[in-house]
């Protein structure tokens, strides 16, 4: 009898201290908290704030407690750049303009942006931007000469250095990336994942100092077309999506998985739903079985590492990061709000 006593109160006890698991996402509320006449593609959650860059030269935060919106104009002579990209360290944020000319831009030490990085020529155009620590970042652009653009810095922003081709794998004609999301690049640890608009994968696993290419499934028959968004839960396991703006339908090709850290792809969900879709982010706390794809089209969501997905809302957005498990920031055209999923 004591031994059912103690087998049962410890049953009870393990049954009280195991977690309850969340159910998965069946619907998404949306709760606008910034509008203007913008176009949103960068977004990123800084401790209890959310920055994000927009065209007409706009910047600015969202208290995430108070929902305070503080906005700036970061003007160059005359013009109002257009900003895609952002990025962040601890002490510092980072904006950069997409094409010529590229201005990238630091927190600096007088309250105000610090002109960090200038590019003019043909053809420059900046899609994303991201870092692996507080010292040490990577942008990527388009084609310019025979290989991608690509600017590092060793020294917590404060000077950027385009690689050079002999560095980096050649490029195909007309390839570049989709500054859509600001999620062309993909970081863990040492390593960093590029996609492309010809659906191939840069790859370097030191930080930059080298780097491999791999071919990926990914569609990519039209400028149009191509990886515009990517995604990695750990050093294995990555996911992308892509398709075609100027066809949100077209579902063939366009999303795909990755189990051994980005050296091999393979299609899933071919030819279902769903279609084009501007980013795609794992879900934090679900093992990688979780997915989110969100666009212009509305937001999708995957319960079994892409092989199935739903569509949750018609609401169209560009870009999507995760606060927790539940709760995530979406941006697009007009807005920046908050999306708690249930």
């Amino acid at each position: 009898m004591r031994y059912i006593i103690l087998v049962t109160s410890l049953f009870l006890l393990l049954s009280c201290n195991t977690p309850e698991k969340r159910p998965f996402f069946s619907e998404v509320d949306i709760e606008v908290l910034y509008k203007d006449s913008l176009s949103f593609r960068a977004i990123e959650l800084m401790g209890g704030s959310l920055g994000f860059a927009a065209n007409k030269g706009v910047f600015g935060t969202i208290d995430l407690q108070t929902k305070t919106v503080r906005t700036n104009i970061q003007k160059y002579d005359t013009l109002l750049p257009e900003f895609r990209s952002i990025a962040h360290t601890s002490t510092d944020f980072f904006m950069l303009s997409v094409s010529d000319p590229a201005l990238l831009y630091k927190t600096g030490d007088k309250g105000s942006m610090e002109l960090v990085y200038t590019e003019v020529g043909e053809g420059v155009f900046y899609d994303a931007m991201a870092f692996w620590n507080d010292k040490e970042g990577i942008a990527i652009g388009d084609k310019t000469g025979d290989c991608l653009s690509i600017i590092i810095t060793r020294d917590g922003g404060y000077s950027w250095n385009k690689l050079s081709c002999t560095q980096l794998p050649e490029a195909t004609e007309g390839e570049g990336a989709f500054a859509a999301s600001n999620t062309n690049i993909a970081i863990q640890g040492d390593k960093a994942w590029i996609g492309t608009s010809k659906g191939r994968i840069l790859y370097t696993a030191d930080k930059g100092l080298s780097w491999d290419v791999i071919q990926s499934p990914m569609k990519s028959d039209k400028p149009t077309q191509g990886i515009y968004s990517l995604d990695f839960e750990d050093e294995l396991l990555g996911i992308a999506i892509g398709g075609d703006y100027t066809d949100p339908n077209m579902r063939s090709a366009n999303k795909m998985i990755s189990r051994d850290g980005g050296i091999s792809w393979e299609l899933i969900a071919d030819n279902k739903e769903p279609g084009y879709k501007s980013c795609i982010r794992f879900v934090p706390n679900s093992d990688g079985k979780e997915i989110v794809a969100i666009g212009f089209t509305g937001i999708s969501y995957s319960s079994d590492m892409g092989a199935n997905w739903k569509s949750i809302s018609d609401e169209g957005f560009y870009t999507i990061r995760f606060q927790n498990d539940s709760v995530a920031y979406a941006a697009g055209a007009n807005r920046i709000a908050k999306l708690t999923f249930k």
